[in-house]
């Protein structure tokens, strides 16, 4: 199998856990203060969903789907919209590996690297647009 095919069966096993997504935000949020500050007012119910797809579309990416919906995601996220200086992506990418870790029964050091290859590949367009 292949390095793309691995994460996203992986990510399918994380989706299957209910408690995911909230587990992500909850170790997302404690990973900075400006992580914190960027999410004050934000409907969380809401960007778990958005949350849900946009790893979704990371994943996509990496298997050879077009950058179209990750350069919308890169302009919503620039300095002129959101305002999410590159930096933060490390935190979310940790973030997101230290939630996969504990909810993929099959997380080793493979996926581990397969996941962080699939995750800089299109993380790196999103920055890019900033």
């Amino acid at each position: 199998m292949n390095a793309y095919d691995a994460v996203m069966q992986s990510y399918g096993r994380c989706c299957a856990v209910p408690e995911f997504f909230e587990e992500f935000y909850a170790t997302f949020l404690t990973s900075s203060p400006k992580v914190r500050a960027k999410f004050a007012t934000t409907d969380m119910p809401a960007q778990r969903l958005l949350l849900r797809q946009g790893i979704l579309n990371l994943v996509m990416h990496a298997r050879g789907m077009p950058d179209t919906k990750l350069q919308a995601l890169a302009e919503t996220h620039s300095r002129a919209q959101l305002n999410i200086e590159p930096e933060l992506y490390g935190f979310w990418i940790e973030a997101l590996m230290q939630t996969i870790k504990r909810h993929d029964g099959e997380f080793d050091s493979v996926i581990n690297h397969q996941w962080r290859d699939v995750l800089e590949k299109s993380i790196s367009i999103i920055r890019g647009g900033y």
